[in-house]
């Protein structure tokens, strides 16, 4: 066999043990190692073992990943983020579907602190949903909308998953960041219109509240996501002010959710131990990924692969927007089967080549990217967000009830990436006049 037929086995063996469900770090790392040791022997495999790890896990910018899952976790266990949903239900319940509605902008607020598609959903689940039923509101609805909303966590800032991309794709960060905004408040607005044109043909669904909230009880309200605004304010005004990096800013923002949580006295001993642990093992897991896709990218580089599929492409001439449309069924299948990070450390050290060919910006292609992965959170037959959803609510909802209630954010979703697609300013205006 030739180096790029070895290259391109390595590739279906990976896509085969993914299929039979071994976890997919191990299986990049395995395949990867292996692959080397065929290419350029037993010292250049074990060295490659060696340094990657290493070389991937110390960049400084990735210590700002624990950095903002430490923010995340200390203000979901300290309860930083229960006043969200309360502030948006007595401000938004006289809407169509209200309590839906603020539950959307309940998770686009708790996506401000936390990079987690999962952790939006799991916390607004808990808090939503119930309430939610407690009205009669149809159980597909109420789940769907919990689960749906959750992407959102990934869009708005600050967000794990562009962080890694910005990463390998050496792309600056903040620039993702502002970027992500534009992405989620479409999104955000997108699910919005989703609840109401339902609610509104089909009253049933979202029954409105008979209980109106006075002015008295709006203000209350707001005065209780104080934590929220503060950490906003704090973390990215100092980050997009140019007064701390992306790197810096992760750890600012741990230590504030931290100081915010000790002054409300909601930070016990149990939920620092509880937020130091999620962290530890959410950030070992990610870095094992992040540590395998860099032994593929070096195993592609070998073999030559990588770089044939990108000069294939290249040299068909083919039209940018069919090439995008490829891309973006081969992230639309592969959401279906795989969570959003290895999907993306799959993919980039293959795709990253072609688009750099292109007239693309890579900071508009990392948006749509991150929109299409979380759009495979909420994609069966394995969308972790309604599995999360399934895990708050219990026996109350069916797996496929959840589905059935996503099925009309899925196309919302859909609109979206073509609106980013066809407009691309959504996502470049802000990190062009503020980056």
């Amino acid at each position: 066999m030739t180096d790029i037929q070895i290259g391109f086995a390595g590739i279906g063996l990976l896509l085969t043990l993914i299929a039979m469900r071994v976890p997919i770090g191990v299986a990049l790392i395995g395949v990867s190692f292996g692959g080397i040791w065929i290419l350029v022997g037993e010292r250049a495999a074990f060295g490659s073992l060696g340094i990657i790890p290493y070389s991937m896990t110390a960049t400084w910018q990735l210590s700002s990943v624990p950095m903002f899952l430490l923010m995340g976790f200390f203000c979901f266990h300290a309860g930083l983020t229960k006043g969200l949903f309360d502030a948006a239900r007595v401000w938004l319940s006289a809407l169509p579907g209200g309590l839906a509605i603020a539950s959307i902008f309940g998770a686009a607020g708790f996506a401000a602190v936390t990079g987690s598609s999962v952790a939006c959903a799991a916390a607004m689940g808990r808090i939503a949903v119930p309430e939610m039923l407690r009205q009669k509101y149809d159980v597909s609805l109420a789940t769907g909308t919990v689960a749906a909303a959750g992407t959102i966590g990934a869009l708005i800032p600050p967000s794990i998953l562009m962080i890694m991309y910005g990463i390998i794709a050496e792309v600056p960060i903040n620039q993702l960041f502002l970027g992500g905004i534009g992405a989620g408040l479409l999104t955000a607005f997108g699910y919005v219109t989703v609840v109401m044109v339902r609610a509104t043909l089909n009253p049933a669904l979202a029954p409105r509240l008979e209980e109106r909230a006075s002015m008295a009880d709006r203000l209350r309200a707001l005065r209780e996501i104080w934590p929220v605004l503060l950490l906003v304010f704090g973390v990215f005004g100092g980050l997009f002010g140019g007064f701390f990096t992306p790197t810096e800013a992760g750890a600012v923002g741990a230590f504030m959710s931290m100081a915010i949580a000790a002054l409300k006295r909601t930070l016990t001993l149990t939920n620092f131990r509880a937020a130091l642990m999620e962290t530890l093992l959410t950030s070992g897991a990610l870095f094992i990924i992040a540590v395998g896709a860099s032994l593929l990218t070096r195993f592609l580089a070998f073999s030559g692969a990588g770089d044939y599929l990108s000069e294939f492409v290249v040299a068909m001439g083919a039209n940018e927007i069919i090439l995008l449309i490829g891309i973006s069924l081969i992230y639309l299948v592969l959401g279906m089967f795989l969570e959003p990070l290895g999907a993306m450390l799959l993919t980039l050290p293959i795709l990253l080549p072609i688009i750099e060919s292109t007239d693309y910006s890579l900071v508009w292609f990392g948006v749509v990217l991150t929109k299409f992965l979380e759009i495979g959170m909420i994609t069966p037959p394995i969308g972790l967000n309604v599995f999360v959803i399934k895990g708050v609510v219990g026996d109350v909802a069916s797996t496929s009830t959840i589905f059935r209630g996503i099925l009309w954010f899925l196309l919302a979703d859909l609109v979206v990436v073509t609106l980013l697609i066809v407009f691309p300013d959504i996502a470049l205006f802000l990190p062009r006049v503020l980056g």
